[in-house]
């Protein structure tokens, strides 16, 4: 059972909200800060649970456990709850809605699955030294899990309803390219005027913009023949194979940010055999929604020169997750998300990140709703590996930031 260190920030409040009643528009950043130092504490002991289940893509056991959780959680919180299956992965999507008085809508998201085999858990247990906290999934993203159910602890403590309504979604398939959870993303979406994603940040900042991840495939059939005695009878799709990957090796452009990593490949059957197919498989990522097009129809235009005569070679494009784009809503956001870091003397920066993240299907090109800002999850680095880690100092930070950014955006445009 989760028991909640309230004696801190019940001191916390005392000093700030004295009489508390029409007073939560009236608190300083100051105040806000103080209340989060004081929520640290119950932050670390929700992080330090969710860490002690196994919870990595596909595992059900551990990730119904956290599901089960977190449901009780949110609904603590005062939150209407409900749970979709994620089909084709394993877990629940977990919705919960908060109802306020305003007309501000948000929706704060983050995945509760992790990357890791079963057993890590125990192997690695949460621990925590001077600066940092460890463990298994402890930034990417059970840290980001817990800062919005600390934001919300916050925001409930203070009296504060001036959204209009604040959604929670925690799904539990992102490390696997969230095929359960990416129409419920796209589709909640468009339903709210901000989403903030809680994917950790390597430093103190916020980002604006996200890549999008595609597979470009290409196959080469040829014809198979004695590779002895009649090599000349076949058409040899390894050899066309290496030839198009040399051609296709500046597929991307740097200067849109776009890259195109051939990094599979496969051909052949026995040594004496002539191939009569090869594929290859390269890992895209970009930035510029129109690229997807761009590196399909050059790559085909490039596939038309043939070494070997008499082969057949097609490219396509697997989509994946598509980008955060850079755009006017997002960068006001990180103007917004600046302005309030200001204000407790502390500085944030907006970025640009290499990594797909489900902010992609949240995203909506062209449009003005919603608003979307990533990484505004706690502080840490070592992702995927036995090394992760939370920075300690920048808990409190970024717990004012979120109840910050809602209580601004809540009464005024960013």
């Amino acid at each position: 059972m989760y028991l909640r260190a309230v004696t801190p920030l019940a001191a916390a409040i005392a000093l700030c909200l004295s009489p508390l009643t029409g007073q939560a528009a009236e608190l300083q950043p100051a105040e806000l800060l103080a209340q989060a130092k004081a929520e640290q504490p119950a932050y670390l002991e929700t992080v330090k649970q969710l860490v002690a289940v196994d919870t990595g893509t596909g595992q059900q056991a551990g990730l119904s456990t956290v599901s089960q959780m977190l449901v009780e959680r949110l609904k603590a919180l005062g939150a209407e709850v409900s749970s979709r299956p994620a089909t084709p992965s394993a877990g629940d999507n977990i919705v919960g809605t908060l109802k306020g008085q305003g007309s501000k809508d948000f929706l704060l998201m983050v995945h509760y699955d992790t990357v890791f085999a079963e057993g890590t858990a125990a192997e690695r247990p949460f621990r925590i030294d001077d600066s940092r906290a460890y463990g298994p999934g402890v930034a990417d993203a059970k840290g980001g899990v817990a800062m919005i159910l600390h934001a919300l602890e916050l925001l409930r403590d203070q009296q504060f309803d001036d959204y209009g309504t604040i959604t929670v979604l925690f799904n539990p398939d992102e490390e696997m390219g969230s095929k359960g959870s990416k129409s419920i993303i796209a589709e909640l979406a468009r339903q709210h005027d901000y989403v903030f994603s809680y994917e950790p940040p390597d430093r103190d900042a916020v980002t604006t913009a996200t890549n999008g991840i595609n597979a470009v495939m290409l196959e080469v059939r040829g014809k198979s023949s004695h590779a002895g005695s009649a090599p000349e009878d076949g058409r040899n799709a390894v050899m066309e194979l290496a030839h198009q990957l040399t051609q296709l090796r500046d597929l991307g452009d740097a200067d849109k940010g776009t890259t195109v990593n051939w990094t599979l490949i496969d051909g052949g059957e026995k040594r004496n055999i002539i191939p009569d197919q090869a594929t290859a498989e390269a890992d895209m990522r970009y930035s510029d929604i129109s690229e997807t097009e761009r590196v399909l129809a050059d790559g085909r235009r490039i596939i038309e020169n043939r070494l070997i005569d008499d082969t057949r070679v097609e490219l396509r494009i697997d989509k994946g997750r598509p980008p955060l784009a850079d755009n006017p809503g997002s960068r006001r956001l990180a103007e917004t998300a600046q302005r309030l870091y200001g204000e407790i003397d502390q500085d944030i920066e907006p970025i640009a990140m290499r990594f797909g993240t489900d902010a992609g299907y949240a995203y909506v090109p062209d449009s003005d709703k919603p608003a979307v800002l990533e990484t505004m999850g706690v502080v840490g680095a070592g992702l995927h590996s036995e090394d992760e880690y939370l920075e300690l100092a920048s808990i409190a930070p970024r717990l004012y930031l979120t109840t910050a950014m809602i209580r601004a955006l809540s009464t005024d445009a960013p």
